[in-house]
């Protein structure tokens, strides 16, 4: 190994890119071409200068992989669920990747039916994806999936339960999913588009039918997706079309699929909701006249929103995610000071309680729910030191059942950890929640190595969850935190509504102030701070470094959205005209000049950068590869220090990294490599 390998350099090829009479210069824009030789060759001589430069970490990368993959049940089974006279569940088999997808019929003790083994389907395949698995009312017929290229471009498969053959359908360059209607013959699925990936199209396909698939809904506005379910009474069929601010459903019943489907309400922008039905009538959690969300109710055949009358009415301190209805009793999902909770209504008399969890800080959801007529919900539980666990709960006795927590394997004692909930004081005067685990002897003055994750946008709010991975960090003396930055929803829908289009940059103000607080109590400090996002987390990096490049010792910036102008002025690109109302249409003056302030593409300066380690896939449909790729090309030509910027492109991926249970952790482990290196932790 060379001493200090060279780093490669991407030739420039000047591009000129026009908008509002202003000009802007891309060097690098040559690599946005996959079929390019040169391109690939490129691409290859940074993952071989990544190689170099981190094979002294090889053994202790293998090491962490170990560690890592050690601490998983290998042999393992989920808790299965009953849905129409069988039990559903998955397997895995000690050293294989793939999931073994299995049903019993009636009861637990009956012989086991295995529908998928997708160890044996992935043979021969460097990336396996299913997805998708639905089963006809009858219990006879399997929809399925199939993505074996990683570009979310998946060929729906039948398969016959009873003989194991597959029938002769394969419907290609859909979403994977579909819904049959209950005449277990008619299958409806979602096309997307062949170059923007967006899912637009309806089609209904009748098995056994000489006459082509019908196209029954076409979503012509492209900031909208669109898609098919069933509810969970099994009696609509349910086409949804969604965008940032605004829904849209029309429904059908399920016994007649070649009906015509009538429109829930008359779409409106702005206007959010969504529908559970209940015998005579549906619920609607809805936005309407309420920015945490309200429920309402309306009757199956009026079901304008002129109908809807109030069942919860509007909390400014308590969001309303979601709701399940069950033939005796309603499941309200709300979020309060952070929280989740799970609030159980009697449909009848209208006594109503909470689950009691016993923690301070946790994390709840409703798990799968397929049976309509019980009075059992099943619902996940975790925390940052509690692992991940399944309950039923008896609606009516309010007993408690635990039927699996995640077992680590070679042991794991939670009262050997510690987990916070602080608040950082953004610059605004805005408190900024902040979720830590640390283990317990940690000695705060000691100015610990810590880790910052964030991500911050579309309202997705990053919950304090456990991970058996992360004990490679905290075992070896890290401090992991969450910072709970605006843009998404942990404190409400306005939380998420002061991080997006011109109010975006508060989601890098309260990262880089949440990363202060932390130096500022003791924590950590600047030279001990690594930074960590994915995707939008990843432009979240790609800002933040650009803004205070000081405050972190390593930065990991996965499959990062960085290209910002360049993406969202390309129509023909995944993603960007759905997503105008989360950034802003740079097509108008205001929203690009804004947005060209923070792109970190555009916004990359001659300064010092911490060290860098950046990851993409060469088939991402959602981050095309060429944005971080072009981005580590810039910031090698104007960064003014010695620190590593490492680029690795995994040649057979795309946004979710590797599809193999295991294998997933090659690159964990080569992250982890990464951070503990730089902090002087070698084993």
């Amino acid at each position: 190994m060379e001493d200090h390998p060279i780093a490669p350099r991407a030739g420039k090829i000047e591009k000129e890119l026009i908008a509002h009479d202003h000009k802007r210069t891309d060097p690098y824009y040559w690599l946005n071409d996959r079929d390019n030789p040169e391109v690939i060759r490129y691409l290859k001589t940074e993952n071989d200068y990544t190689e170099k430069v981190m094979k002294h970490t090889v053994a202790f990368q293998e090491t962490l992989y170990k560690e890592i993959v050690g601490r998983i049940k290998q042999t393992d089974e989920s808790v299965p669920y009953l849905s129409n006279g069988y039990w559903y569940y998955l397997r895995y088999e000690e050293g294989r990747e793939y999931p073994i997808h299995c049903r019993k019929k009636e009861t637990l003790e009956a012989a086991e039916e295995i529908m998928l083994d997708v160890n044996v389907m992935a043979e021969g395949h460097d990336y396996y994806q299913v997805v998708g698995l639905n089963v006809s009312p009858d219990n006879r017929l399997l929809a399925f999936g199939v993505d074996p290229v990683s570009r979310r471009q998946y060929t729906i498969y039948i398969k016959d339960l009873h003989t194991g053959e597959l029938l002769d359908v394969e419907i290609t360059q859909t979403t994977g999913g579909s819904t049959w209607a209950n005449d277990s013959k008619t299958l409806f699925y979602t096309k997307k588009d062949e170059r923007t990936l967006r899912s637009h199209q309806i089609y209904r396909h009748i098995l056994g039918s000489a006459s082509a698939d019908v196209l029954i809904y076409e979503e012509k506005d492209d900031t909208f997706y669109t898609g098919i379910y069933k509810t969970r009474s099994d009696r609509f069929l349910v086409i949804w079309s969604g965008s940032t601010l605004t829904n849209d459903y029309r429904i059908l019943d399920a016994d007649t699929p070649e009906g015509e489907f009538r429109p829930f309400t008359l779409r409106e922008r702005g206007l959010e909701y969504s529908i559970e039905h209940f015998e005579d009538k549906f619920y609607v959690v809805t936005n309407l006249e309420a920015q945490n969300f309200r429920l309402m109710e309306t009757p199956v055949d009026r079901t304008d929103w002129s109908h809807w009358k109030e069942v919860i009415a509007h909390r400014p301190d308590v969001l309303l995610e979601g709701v399940e209805a069950f033939r005796e009793y309603l499941v309200v999902e709300e979020r309060k000071n952070g929280l989740t909770e799970l609030r159980i209504i009697h449909q009848k008399t209208g006594k109503e309680h909470y689950l009691d969890f016993g923690e301070e800080a946790y994390t709840s959801y409703v798990s799968v729910n397929r049976e309509f007529d019980t009075t059992v919900l099943r619902y996940g539980y975790t925390s940052l030191t509690t692992p991940n666990s399944t309950f039923d709960y008896n609606m009516a006795s309010g007993e408690k059942t635990l039927l699996k927590q995640q077992e680590i394997v070679g042991g794991y004692d939670p009262a050997l950890y510690e987990t916070r909930r602080l608040y950082a004081k953004a610059r605004d005067g805005v408190k900024v929640p902040l979720s830590l685990v640390y283990k317990k002897d940690l000695k705060r003055e000691a100015g610990n190595p810590a880790l910052l994750y964030g991500y911050g946008s579309y309202g997705a709010t990053i919950d304090p969850t456990f991970s058996s991975v992360r004990l490679s960090l905290l075992d070896r003396g890290f401090v992991f935190a969450i910072a709970h930055v605006r843009g998404g929803q942990m404190l409400g829908r306005p939380w998420y509504e002061d991080g997006k289009m011109f109010k975006k940059k508060n989601t890098f103000n309260d990262f880089i102030d949440c990363a202060e607080h932390l130096t500022a109590t003791g924590y950590t400090d600047p030279s001990r701070l690594f930074a960590m996002g994915g995707s939008a987390g990843g432009l979240l990096m790609g800002v933040v470094i650009n803004e205070r490049p000081d405050l972190w010792k390593g930065v990991v910036a996965a499959v990062p959205f960085v290209d910002v102008m360049t993406t969202m002025l390309d129509e023909n690109i995944p993603l960007t005209t759905g997503e105008y109302d989360e950034w802003g249409n740079p097509n108008e003056k205001q929203s690009y000049d804004y947005m060209l302030s923070y792109s970190p593409y555009d916004n990359v300066k001659a300064v010092s950068y911490p060290n860098l380690l950046i990851t993409t896939g060469l088939h991402d449909s959602q981050v095309q590869y060429w944005e971080p790729a072009k981005w580590v090309a810039k910031l090698r030509d104007l960064k003014t220090d010695s620190n590593r910027l490492l680029l690795k492109i995994n040649m057979e991926t795309g946004h979710g990294g590797a599809s193999g249970r295991f294998e997933q952790y090659r690159e964990t482990a080569l992250e982890y490599a990464f951070i503990l290196d730089l902090a002087e932790i070698k084993e």
